[in-house]
């Protein structure tokens, strides 16, 4: 049986040469990769551009200028809305407290409850996770009015605690967070209860430092859900608004100004960008070492 070499040589055609020609197809692949992903990248990045451009364009230019890149770029929505729009500030202000705090009382309650369904046996604790789990699958509007009436029996129409309440809640969270606790060994919380240490002590000592990178992921997601919620704050406020609810305040019955409605929407977008870009590597550590385990 002649070998690849000897094929190669009745051929007329070196082993070297097959080599260099599987290289060039490599080569001409890697072009190709990069360009379709450069399309993917600027398919998305598209409504970006347009919209920052439609924020430097003036009022009237929005409709008079169609190109994208304004022809005669300026900072007056800019300065329309944190200069003689007050109320801006108040909505990003409000925003921002709801989403930080809101993410810290997620956090601390999601940790909890989901150490508790991983470690800790109790009666009904499947079927009880089991229920839980099945709301992730049930759409969110089905539960705006219960949440509607809860919050208007407690008295906090257009207050900040009735943009958080709800997505206190959080069953992602919790399903999140218990499958990286049953991922840690089980040996290492033992050292520590035979170390003298109680479950609290334990969880706070063993468990939660393990789990940084879930926690940092989770932060994230939470901050995102809290700055970008849209349809709950809607309904619940009226002069007290977040960002997302206040923007449409912007835009009357019949008078509007898109330019500042596209100044308002990329102030809006920073944040969450800044945050994503900052924190976007525990993303990926988390799901990686996860894996969504148990």
């Amino acid at each position: 049986m002649a070998t690849a070499l000897d094929r190669g040589l009745d051929r007329d055609q070196p082993v070297e040469l097959q080599a260099v020609g599987t290289r060039r197809k490599a080569g001409l692949g890697r072009p190709l990769l990069y360009l379709l992903l450069t399309l993917i990248a600027v398919f998305f990045l598209l409504p970006i551009v347009v919209v920052v451009g439609a924020s430097l364009k003036f009022s009237t230019e929005v409709f008079t200028d169609p190109g994208i890149i304004p022809r005669d770029p300026g900072l007056e929505n800019y300065n329309a809305l944190f200069g003689g729009q007050a109320t801006f500030v108040k909505w990003f202000t409000n925003s921002a407290i709801v989403s930080i705090i809101g993410t810290a009382l997620t956090l601390v309650l999601t940790s909890l409850s989901a150490y508790a369904f991983a470690r800790i046996d109790f009666p009904l604790k499947n079927a009880l996770f089991g229920l839980l789990v099945t709301t992730l699958v049930l759409p969110s509007v089905m539960f705006l009015v219960p949440q509607y009436r809860l919050v208007g029996m407690m008295g906090l129409y257009d207050t900040l605690p009735a943009f958080m309440l709800p997505g206190l809640a959080g069953v992602f969270g919790l399903f999140f967070m218990r499958q990286f606790f049953l991922g840690i060994p089980v040996e290492l919380e033992e050292a520590a209860y035979v170390d003298g240490a109680n479950r609290l002590r334990t969880f706070a000592s063993v468990a939660l430092p393990l789990a940084g990178p879930a926690l940092a992921t989770l932060s994230v997601i939470t901050f995102l859900a809290f700055w970008n919620d849209y349809l709950w704050p809607v309904i619940v406020c009226q002069n007290n608004c977040p960002l997302p609810a206040g923007l449409r305040l912007l835009q009357r019955q019949f008078t509007g100004d898109p330019g500042l409605i596209m100044a308002g929407a990329v102030v809006a977008a920073l944040p969450v960008l800044a945050l994503y870009l900052l924190l976007q590597r525990y993303i990926v550590q988390s799901v990686a070492s996860s894996g969504i385990k148990g």
